[in-house]
């Protein structure tokens, strides 16, 4: 599950094709002319990576060649730093980009929920991406590094829902307080037009990519819900360690591209993962994206699966505790898997392929329900971009998500008598909408409208002993995302 800029760079048609011409279509020619026994080495290397074990990712295909532009007055460039004169042109033309961003949120609880109050908080990012072809080394390959920070928190535990109203604050990990990390790490190698090699610490949440609905809540959609299938939580960790291949069916990324992947069951962004990398606690996972045209407007179709080999602990539990003696052995369950599906199709493209528009989107997912405690989901919604004359840049959303939860299905047992706990937790659905105003081209002011019937049904406390209700979370937000 691997879509990213780096990976929509990696799979461009033209820095890939344009090797193979010059050349008759032959990396080995190349090779051999050139002598780079190096090269030789990286190739098997990396094949023997993907021998590990093979899964499938998505991909957002069709870069353009053209290197990114910085340069341009305060106002209408693309960045607030722009070119560094010229300095970061130069680099973008010889394939090294550097693209920085920082996303601010305020937002708070304003009715129902857990506790109404309001929250700050915030993410950085700072990603580079290096072609090396570009940079006169080799033809086919790519590089890419990710850094990531959030500070301050969230009120992702204030509404009582599983899913996060705010996704800025899970990445790269949840909640951290002021943390630095390395969310992505790894090196993809092309050996034709339509298969290449990647490995590394990837990334996961560019997978499962929609053209309206998608991202790490920078953009578009806050809420965790709207932006990717919560089915895949469980066996998909955030930032993990992969190896994997890409295929191009017909060559063009634009068209259709199937990914496979092998991923560390168990990874997350702290550290590099090779320390708790274990044969039996691996996902493998499998996805496919194809463009359509649909009444000649574009639309993309995706389907993924994917399995994990880890041994969790079951949601069905029977606990047997006694006065004098308790057996507290928790249950487990071997396994876990999950199937997903979603779409794009635009319903008004006056330039078609050019991201302006508006349309529909949707997803759907089913997992085996233990130990993934999400058995059902879907979620249906309507966005755009650059719809209002003059706003070229500005995007809306609105959208709806219901997901089925699996209770814990504990029976406890106290001397002779057997007490069966009632269920916590209900099945939740929520709404999102947002407006993306594009202030200048590098900062985007977005109001965000929530409204979340959480699974969480009651807060109890100890001291006093009470139980409450908890009701429907209505959540307001503004986000600035500043790009640098």
């Amino acid at each position: 599950m691997l879509e990213n800029y780096a990976f929509t760079h990696v799979r461009d048609e033209h820095n890939i094709s344009s090797f193979f011409e010059r050349t008759n279509g032959s990396i080995s020619k190349y090779i051999l002319q050139r002598k780079v026994i190096i090269m030789k080495r990286t190739t098997i290397i990396a094949t023997a990576l993907f021998l590990l074990g093979i899964s499938l990712i998505s991909t957002q295909a069709g870069a353009d060649d053209a290197p990114p532009n910085y340069s341009g007055d305060f106002l209408t460039r693309s960045t607030i730093t722009g070119d560094w004169g010229g300095t970061r042109n130069e680099l973008a033309v010889k394939g090294v980009t550097f693209d920085m961003s920082l996303t601010q949120v305020e937002q708070g609880v304003v009715g129902g929920g857990k506790d109404s109050h309001w929250d700050y908080g915030g993410r950085g990012n700072v990603t580079v991406n290096v072609d090396t072809q570009k940079l006169g080394w080799w033809p086919g390959g790519f590089a890419n590094l990710e850094v990531e920070s959030n500070y301050s928190r969230g009120v992702n535990g204030n509404t009582g829902a599983l899913m996060a109203v705010n996704s800025n604050q899970i990445y790269p990990v949840s909640n951290g307080g002021n943390n630095f990390n390395i969310s992505q790490l790894y090196f993809a190698q092309f050996l034709s037009y339509y298969a290449g090699l990647f490995a590394g610490k990837v990334d996961t949440t560019s997978g499962d990519a929609n053209e309206f609905a998608h991202g790490k809540g920078d953009i578009q959609f806050m809420n965790i819900a709207l932006a990717l299938n919560p089915v895949t939580f469980l066996i998909t960790p955030i930032s993990t360690l992969s190896a994997g291949v890409i295929i191009l069916p017909t060559k063009d990324p634009d068209q259709a591209v199937v990914t496979l992947q092998v991923l560390q069951t168990n990874g997350n962004a702290k550290n590099s993962g090779f320390s708790s990398l274990h044969s039996d606690q691996l996902t493998f996972a499998e996805e496919a994206r194809v463009r359509t045209d649909f009444f000649d407007l574009t639309g993309h179709q995706l389907l993924g699966a994917e399995y994990s080999n880890k041994t969790f602990t079951s949601l069905d539990q029977n606990l047997r505790f006694t006065i004098f003696n308790s057996d507290t052995t928790l249950a487990q369950q071997d396994n876990s898997w999950n199937v997903y599906y979603n779409f794009d199709q635009y319903l008004y493209e006056p330039n078609k392929g050019s991201g302006k528009g508006f349309g529909v989107f949707g997803r759907f997912g089913v997992s085996d329900g233990n130990p993934n405690p999400i058995k059902y989901f879907y979620s249906l919604g309507f966005g755009g971009k650059g719809v209002i004359p003059g706003r070229p840049n500005d995007r809306f959303g609105l959208g709806y998500y219901y997901m089925e939860v699996s209770n814990a299905n504990l029976e406890i047992r106290i001397l002779r008598n057997n007490l069966t706990v009632p269920s916590f937790l209900r099945n939740e659905f929520g709404y999102e909408a947002y407006y993306d105003i594009a202030v200048t081209p590098w900062m985007l002011l977005s109001p965000d409208l929530q409204v979340i019937r959480g699974a969480q049904k009651n807060v109890i406390t100890l001291n006093p002993p009470s139980r409450q209700g908890v009701d429907t979370a209505i959540v307001l937000g503004a986000r600035l995302q500043l790009l640098f």
